[in-house]
Order: C-alpha cells, then structure tokens, then sequence
C-alpha cells in the first residue's frame, strides 16, 4: 500500500480542503431544506449491524497526533465529498496518508478531519476517532458530528452505487452503535449554510430526497434496495471511476 508524499497530491489535497469548504460555483445562500415528504420508515425493529469491512488506520499508516481537547460525544452524521474530481489510476490509501499529513502540517490538524473516508470503489476507511470531535473549514459547531467523506467532486461527477452502498451501510452501523437518530442525516451544506456546496448536487439530492435515510434504515432488514436516480439536468453525467 502506498504511503509516500509528492507534490502534486499535496497540492491536490490542498485544492480538495477548499472545495469542499467552498466554491467559485453559485454557492446556496441558504441551506437546502431536507424533503419533509420524503417516505421516513418509523417500525423498524432491529439490534444489531454488523460493521462493514474497512481498512483500518494501522492499515493505512495513520500517525495521529493527541486529541484529548476534542472530546466529544457522537450525536449527528454529516456527509461531505473531497471536492476534487477523482481520477482513474488515483490510489485512495495514498489520499488518505497524505490527506492526514498535508492537515497536520498546513492546518494545525491533529489527524484526518473525517472519521470515515469512501473511496469510489466502496471501500471505506477509517480515519479520526469517533472519540474525537472532526475538523472544518466552515463555521459550525462540530461537535458531536461523525464526518464522513466521499471522494470526487459529485458537482462534477456522479456518486458511484458501491460508494451508496458503502454509506447506507456505514450510517445503519453508526446509528446503532452510537444510539445516533438516523433523522439527523445531513450533508455538510446542510450545516453549514451559505458557506459550502458540499457534498456536491449529485450526491446532495439522495439526502435531501430521503433515500439515503430511507435506504439506512431499512438496510438491517435486507430491503434498502439501493437504485442510482437518473442524471441531474444540467448536471454531471459521468460516475467517478471505481476502477484503478
């Protein structure tokens, strides 16, 4: 697994920081309001989620610095994207080291500011503790919000279905780990109002429709049933590559 430095994706890491906390695009003056209409399941009875695969820190080569001051305890799930588009050929591992190396030394950052990373292919990462409140370049109380990021610039590429899939899971698991209301779903412009775009249109529109809670709680009986909606008008038209 890769884990060396160069330029290049520093800077691009750099690029990915500031998209995702704001953008020369028409930035909402308002956050986008979640579809109240949306269907939102009540009777589901469930215990337990069995935790998805993921590569571990130790995997990926994490060297945290100590974050004892950022204490918090879990309460909401946010959902960003990287704000750069993903390229074919892009190891993900790699964004990741880098990604925790390029905060600590340009933003003061502890570690990665995202508890969970998703790489197109699915695969998910895990990052910062969820002991541990997550960084941002917007204003808001990051307190008690798991940040959780998926790469690619979804303003400029379609979210790709393992990367749902990798997410409904993942938000089913934490909300029953963490006694998390699964209500309190969000995307970082959702937060963050009038500062962001994040996590891009293409991605936005499955929380503000409803479907990734709808799909995250119906996920421990085997019935999420998750589609792909057809393309945005005006919007992206290719899926970030899940293939390297």
């Amino acid at each position: 697994m890769k884990s060396f430095l160069q330029a290049p994706v520093l800077a691009a890491i750099a690029i990915c920081i500031t998209a995702c906390a704001s953008s020369d695009k028409a930035i909402a003056q308002e956050a986008r309001p979640i579809n109240a209409d949306a269907p939102r399941p009540t009777e589901v009875s469930y215990s337990y989620v069995v935790k998805p695969a993921m590569v571990t820190p130790e995997e990926w080569g994490s060297e945290p610095d100590n974050m004892d001051d950022r204490r918090h305890t879990p309460k909401y799930l946010t959902i960003h994207h990287s704000g750069v588009v993903f390229k074919a050929g892009t190891d993900p591992a790699a964004k990741v080291k880098n990604l925790q190396t390029w905060g600590k030394a340009e933003k003061g950052w502890p570690d990665v500011p995202y508890h969970y990373l998703i790489a197109p292919d699915g695969t998910i990462f895990e990052a910062r503790s969820t002991e541990f409140a997550p960084e941002t370049n917007t204003k808001y109380d990051v307190s008690g919000h798991i940040g959780i990021d998926l790469m690619g610039n979804f303003e400029e590429q379609r979210v790709s279905k393992e990367q749902l899939q990798s997410l409904v899971h993942l938000l089913a698991w934490l909300g029953n780990r963490h006694s998390i209301d699964l209500a309190t779903i969000s995307g970082h412009r959702d937060v963050a109002p009038g500062q962001t775009v994040c996590p891009g249109a293409d991605l936005h529109r499955y929380i503000t429709g409803g479907q990734i809670y709808e799909w995250a709680v119906k996920f421990p009986t085997g019935q999420a049933g998750i589609e792909l909606l057809p393309p945005m008008e005006d919007g992206p038209t290719e899926f970030v590559p899940t293939e390297g």
